[in-house]
């Protein structure tokens, strides 16, 4: 009985694994087992010539504060410096675009009722360049890590984005792995645009006045409209209900978030929009 039992547990050492990664690929995973990395479009790549010199950037000054650990969400006061901020206008105004949606990772085509906005992609200036060393050096990401070039998008009143993930069409932790989207501009008395995270639950109990200058309190979104209403003009059932985490329109600010889980699966808690630009100028 003893042999018995011995030999069935070595069976099962041997075939478990197999059998596991068979019937349940998501959760037996691992790192190592990755699928193919995508072909690349080396265009919309933030990388350097052979002969490029590194560009004199000054050095961080940004506040971090973590607002979810999982997903890891991470709230940055003064990642754009005012400089920098008037550099990415003036270079944005001349080239912005309508912006366009994609269903199949390569076509685009414009839609305003899921996507009303303007967008640029920035020509890698210096200080273009500092933005995304400071991003990048954020991060301490694993391999194969690349810095999309820097886009800017314009919304006017009216202008909004439904929601979305940034990791919708890739798979098994390869595409955009992060996001950073930072505030530039909030003119002519904006009113409105902030970007919402209905599935995104946060804890903010241990300093909230400090989190509600930067993220739609419940109090506040019952008292002026700006938070719960939108939601549900977005057709957002689940946001309705006064969960999740309306990020308000501070410039210079930025959030960071993480798309994928370790086992490569994307976070739903990543699904985001832009909500209705009421009043005014919203650039991003």
């Amino acid at each position: 009985m003893v042999s018995y039992m011995v030999g069935l547990f070595a069976i099962l050492v041997l075939v478990a694994n197999p059998i596991s990664q068979y019937f349940f690929p998501q959760i037996s995973r691992t790192k190592n087992s990755l699928s193919p990395r995508p072909q690349l479009n080396e265009s919309l790549l933030a990388i350097d010539g052979a002969n490029a010199s590194a560009p004199n950037c000054p050095a961080d000054a940004y506040g971090a504060r973590i607002l979810s650990r999982e997903p890891l969400v991470v709230y940055l006061e003064g990642f754009l410096n005012e400089r920098e901020r008037q550099h990415l206008l003036e270079i944005s105004e001349p080239i912005f675009e309508p912006s366009t949606i994609t269903d199949d990772s390569s076509s685009t085509h414009r839609d305003n009722t899921i996507r009303d906005s303007a967008v640029a992609l920035l020509p890698r200036t210096d200080i273009v360049r500092c933005i995304e060393a400071r991003a990048k050096a954020f991060q301490g990401w694993r391999r194969d890590l690349w810095i999309e070039r820097l886009r800017t998008q314009r919304y006017v009143a009216g202008g909004h984005y439904s929601h979305h993930f940034d990791w919708s069409r890739n798979a098994d932790g390869w595409g955009r792995v992060s996001s950073f989207m930072a505030w530039i501009d909030a003119a002519d008395g904006l009113q409105g645009g902030g970007t919402e995270f209905p599935l995104l639950e946060t804890i903010t109990e241990g300093n909230r006045p400090k989190w509600c200058e930067l993220i739609e309190c419940e109090d506040e979104g019952a008292a002026n409209g700006d938070g719960q209403r939108d939601q549900k003009k977005l057709g957002d059932e689940e946001g309705a209900e006064g969960k999740g985490t309306t990020f308000k329109v501070v410039p210079g600010n930025a959030v960071y978030w993480e798309n994928f889980a370790s086992d490569g699966r994307g976070y739903d808690e990543t699904w985001h929009a832009g909500l209705p630009v009421k009043k005014g100028v919203k650039t991003i």
